[in-house]
């Protein structure tokens, strides 16, 4: 019988994406073809990718192009282009530019492959969810972010750098946007089974908490000239493997709601059960008073991003 290979288009051949290429091509989940406006880029670092498959023992096709005809019937498609923000740039101008990116990006992959499921990973990424949505006119299954894996992956990392343990045994709960109102949940944390109130003083948590929130800025800061991508990328390959293996994993990602969580109509990032069709259930968790607050806050700013695009674009 021929062998069935599975196809992910990462569109946008920066760090970011061409990082995502690397990791789902050499975890051996998929075929990748790399896609970007910029002609040569792709191409260069698809060849260079490829050129050190024999070494990293996988046999996946990693393919550059500037058509997007090369990527048609992808059983994935990862967003990742779009413009970081520049002296004397707006964060209006942004949210505009990059929705104008992302609506075109989409539009087109889309065409070539109305089966697939849609990965957002450009900024400001509730907001970019939301025209990813509209552009594709798939329904909310098969169009998500990668914000909440992320997050909860630096929650998991301060946690066990301060415990003094093994990451693998940490898990962390994170809900609400992409940004500086997320909500991580301690009581939701466990190391080893272990709920974190019980092995950290609240004053600690709180800390960690907060360095949580910021995680982004702060490698932004120690960069200067970038932003972060090896976390991000392995993020977006446990999405993708889940995916296309369809393990049903527990996941935070962030997703239209219909009601969850007593919110209606905004991406918000939420655990959802990822698997072969997308988003296949979102769990929904008892929140505290003090929770639910923090987390009606989040959708709050995810709310205030969507209403000043709808403003622009008028």
């Amino acid at each position: 019988m021929p062998v069935c290979r599975r196809k992910v288009t990462v569109i946008g051949a920066g760090n970011v994406g061409a990082t995502v290429a690397q990791r789902i091509a050499e975890a051996g989940v998929a075929d990748v073809y790399l896609i970007d406006v910029v002609e040569g880029l792709p191409q260069g670092k698809a060849l260079d990718l490829a050129e050190s498959a024999p070494l990293q023992h996988h046999d996946q096709v990693i393919f550059g192009t500037n058509d997007y005809a090369d990527t048609t019937e992808s059983d994935v498609i990862v967003v990742t282009a779009g413009l970081a923000r520049q002296p004397g740039m707006s964060r209006d101008d942004l949210l505009l530019k990059n929705a104008a990116i992302v609506r075109d990006v989409v539009t087109k992959a889309v065409h070539y492959s109305p089966d697939s499921i849609l990965v957002m990973v450009t900024n400001p990424l509730d907001a970019m969810v939301h025209v990813a949505l509209e552009a594709s006119g798939f329904p909310r299954e098969r169009v998500m972010g990668m914000a909440g894996v992320l997050d909860s992956a630096r929650f998991r990392a301060f946690i066990a750098q301060d415990l003094g343990v093994s990451s693998s045994d940490v898990t962390a709960f994170v809900l609400g946007g992409h940004g500086d109102t997320m909500v991580p949940i301690p009581r939701y944390s466990t190391v080893g089974g272990i709920p974190l109130p019980e092995l950290m003083k609240p004053e600690r948590i709180a800390e960690l908490v907060e360095r949580t929130r910021t995680g982004g800025a702060e490698v932004v800061a120690l960069l200067k000239t970038g932003s972060a991508f090896y976390a991000p990328a392995s993020s977006v390959l446990h999405m993708v493997d889940s995916i296309l293996n369809d393990r049903k994993r527990v996941l935070p990602c962030a997703v239209l709601l219909s009601g969850e969580y007593k919110i209606d109509g905004l991406v918000v990032g939420v655990p959802v059960v990822l698997g072969a069709a997308g988003v296949e259930r979102i769990i929904e968790v008892a929140l505290t008073a003090d929770e639910q607050k923090a987390l009606q806050t989040s959708a709050g700013s995810v709310r205030s991003l969507v209403e000043t695009l709808r403003q622009l674009r008028a």
